[in-house]
């Protein structure tokens, strides 16, 4: 049985309601995804500078250039590892992501050693906020009804860093991000339409039914 069989469409854990249309598919991309949720980089940065610290430190106490290459590229090596470790969980991560918009919600399938697909209907949508990063990709931030007690841990690294009261879902490193938020703002539009149209037909079966109600229905009893 390969990865997602289980899924009845790709990115949705059961078949959507009749009516309900997927608008958009997409994932992270992996190197920008890698880099600003696992801030691969700035580990990379860190032990670069550990190293060069460790030789200095070396250099200056006398202990001669090769045992201060030798620290240097101790560090060295221990970065790289990390930084592998990293890469992979993040090619891993992407691998098994998907965001997919519908006309009604927005679905999130997300995880690497456990998987889970999270519902956020737009019901519960309060705004949505395009980010462009100069690679090209773009980062979509969903703010959601501050009555939903959403978990950041439980979202992480798809979630916009450091809302930790409010966590807000994020479509992370999309590649086509402009395309992605156009077609998410339009269906949230429609369906405030929507709602408003069956608000006011609601409001007026209940202005017919009080009309047409009999006359001893408001008699004093």
């Amino acid at each position: 049985m390969k990865e997602h069989d289980f899924e009845p469409i790709p990115g949705l854990p059961e078949r959507p309601p009749e009516g309900e249309q997927i608008l958009w598919q997409g994932k992270p991309a992996w190197w920008s995804f890698t880099k600003r949720a696992l801030h691969v980089r700035k580990v990379a940065a860190y032990f670069l500078i550990v190293g060069t610290w460790f030789a200095y430190t070396s250099l200056r106490d006398g202990d001669g250039v090769n045992y201060a290459l030798g620290d240097f590229f101790g560090q060295i090596i221990i970065g790289a590892l990390v930084c592998g470790g990293l890469i992979w969980i993040g090619r891993w991560m992407v691998k098994h992501a998907l965001y997919t918009i519908t006309s009604q919600r927005i679905v999130m399938r997300i995880g690497a050693s456990w998987q889970a697909s999270i519902n956020l209907p737009f019901a519960q949508v309060e705004s949505v906020d395009l980010r462009k990063h100069r690679d090209g990709h773009s980062d979509i931030t969903v703010k959601m009804d501050q009555r939903e007690r959403l978990s950041f841990m439980f979202f992480w690294p798809h979630i916009r860093p450091w809302r930790l009261n409010r966590p807000e879902p994020m479509l992370r490193s999309l590649p086509d991000g402009d395309e992605a938020v156009k077609i998410l703002v339009d269906a949230l539009k429609k369906h405030v339409e929507s709602e408003q149209k069956e608000e006011r037909r609601g409001n007026v079966r209940e202005n017919q039914g009080t009309t047409n109600s009999p006359a001893y229905a408001n008699e004093a009893r």
